[in-house]
């Protein structure tokens, strides 16, 4: 169950960071709840496997994202990352889209 959908702009990067920026503020958006268990769902099978030290993480850049993700996770009792096709993950579009469509200067209306 989805307990709540954020969206915020975050400029021009890769979908893999973006993937991490979602992931650590979803994760400090949760931690005042305190849960005692929390499951994550991603898209990015990368981003999943990577969290879960199944792959390595050798692109620099996302060194310090997983970091985070990693002190982030320790405030957790149990915590699993998996993940979900992005056909079934519509919301998580949808969220996104709003975030770009919220930033995307509209053309005034006549000429």
């Amino acid at each position: 169950m989805r307990l709540r959908g954020l969206h915020r702009y975050l400029g021009i990067m890769t979908n893999n960071v973006a993937e991490y920026y979602a992931l650590i503020e979803g994760l400090k958006a949760v931690e005042p709840w305190k849960p005692d268990r929390l499951e994550v769902y991603l898209d990015s099978k990368l981003v999943v496997e990577q969290v879960n030290g199944n792959y390595k993480v050798k692109n620099a850049a996302l060194q310090p994202l997983i970091k985070q993700v990693q002190d982030l996770r320790g405030k957790f009792s149990l915590v699993e990352f998996k993940h979900v096709e992005r056909e079934k993950n519509r919301g998580a579009d949808a969220l996104a889209n709003m975030a770009l469509d919220e930033r995307v200067k509209k053309p005034a209306a006549g000429g």
